[in-house]
């Protein structure tokens, strides 16, 4: 098998990232916008050992996981293909559930070694759910962009875009009437969009949201969560895991942001103590969280290493870390002197099924269910309960 090399094959399920899977004389193929079914004739874009990155070239039978939006004419999105903003919008919204619940499921048994029952899925709006959004301005052109699904040479090359379906109207409606100015100092800037309120890089950068029942404090330069809906009820979740935790102890949240868990859930223990190292995103978990909580600018690492010199006891913490997953030291610290009760929000299924492997030893798994954060995406939000042995 050589690069450029045309083939074909019946794809057997989505991988992760989005590319569907066909397997051929020992190969895999990862073959980007087929579906589950379709009998595809595609090329070899990039050949490795054991398998390739493909491009469909065909569909010679399309499968029925297909979605009718894209049979639509025109389609929902007319950029779809060539954004490189979402991998799945080929297939219909029930489809891609079941796709990302089977990649969730094969990274805990080939990472993490565990066969885990199936975890629930809590959908969302399958359009107009992104609430926060990170545009490039596009030089000479003027105009608004986002970068190109299949960019080479170690660039990114954008493509103009003046609409985007799965934006929130709010930002929708901006971005059609030109609404979204860029800061005069950055070619790429980010806006944030819920009820009546927009935020942007280039304009009004900070305002209250209303979560739930709660007023939070937001800089649309620091990250929060893009899909309000999910957060609501990711939220829900949390607090209704933290009714079962010894709270007479504090609590911990680690990689808290901009303080949005530690908001709802400082209240209900004796004393809340939020940690992250971005410290404008913590300065912000003060004005969230407030009251008798403590406030800690670290890297989990350098938490790891105070919690030695002052240890606490926590009946109860919640760890949402980037995508590289917690930490070992952190990890460590979990399995020696861990609460009873852990919330491991994860957004990589790899990070998190290498990192229950090793928590198991110590915990066990309680709980899993997802979120679909990002809906026509392969990404995929968790929701991991550990309970201590």
């Amino acid at each position: 098998m050589s690069r450029n090399n045309v083939l074909t094959g019946l794809v057997e399920s989505i991988a992760p990232g989005g590319a569907g899977l066909v397997r051929l004389e020992g190969v895999n193929h990862f073959v980007e916008l087929s579906a589950p079914g379709d009998l595809v004739r595609f090329k070899v874009l990039e050949d490795h050992k054991g398998w390739s990155r493909s491009e469909t070239l065909e569909v010679i039978h399309p499968s029925p996981q297909r979605s009718p939006c894209m049979a639509r004419s025109p389609p929902l999105c007319t950029y779809y293909g060539r954004c490189g903003g979402c991998s799945l919008q080929h297939l219909s919204y029930e489809s891609q559930i079941e796709a990302k619940t089977g990649i969730l499921m094969e990274a805990f048994r080939r990472i993490g070694g565990m066969e885990i029952s199936r975890p629930r899925a809590r959908p969302s709006p399958p359009f107009e759910y992104r609430n926060r959004m990170q545009f490039h301005f596009m030089r000479p052109e003027l105009s608004l962009g986002f970068v190109e699904r299949r960019s080479s040479g170690g660039k990114n090359r954008l493509i103009a875009i003046g609409d985007c379906p799965v934006a929130y109207p709010l930002i929708r409606a901006a971005l059609k009437n030109g609404g979204l100015k860029p800061p005069p100092e950055k070619d790429r800037f980010t806006v944030y969009g819920r009820g009546d309120l927009l935020l942007s890089e280039g304009g009004k950068r900070r305002g209250t949201l209303m979560l739930r029942d709660r007023e939070l404090r937001l800089d649309a330069g620091i990250f929060f969560q893009s899909n309000g809906e999910m957060t609501e009820a990711l939220i829900g979740e949390l607090l209704d895991i933290a009714a079962a935790a010894d709270r007479s102890l504090p609590m911990a949240d680690i990689y808290c942001g901009v303080g949005t868990f530690g908001a709802f859930l400082s209240e209900y223990f004796s004393r809340a103590d939020l940690v992250e190292e971005n410290k404008n995103a913590l300065a912000l978990a003060r004005e969230n969280v407030g009251g008798e909580g403590r406030f800690f600018a670290l890297s989990d690492r350098a938490w790891v290493r105070a919690q030695e010199k002052e240890p606490a006891a926590y009946g109860f913490v919640v760890a949402d870390p980037p995508r590289e997953g917690l930490s070992p030291p952190l990890r460590t610290w979990l399995l020696r002197r861990g609460p009873p009760l852990l919330a491991y929000v994860s957004c990589d299924p790899a990070t998190l099924a290498r990192d229950s492997r090793e928590l198991i030893s110590a915990y066990t798994l309680d709980r899993l269910e997802w979120y679909d954060f990002y809906p026509q995406t392969a990404h995929i939000e968790s929701l991991a309960l550990f309970r201590r042995r």
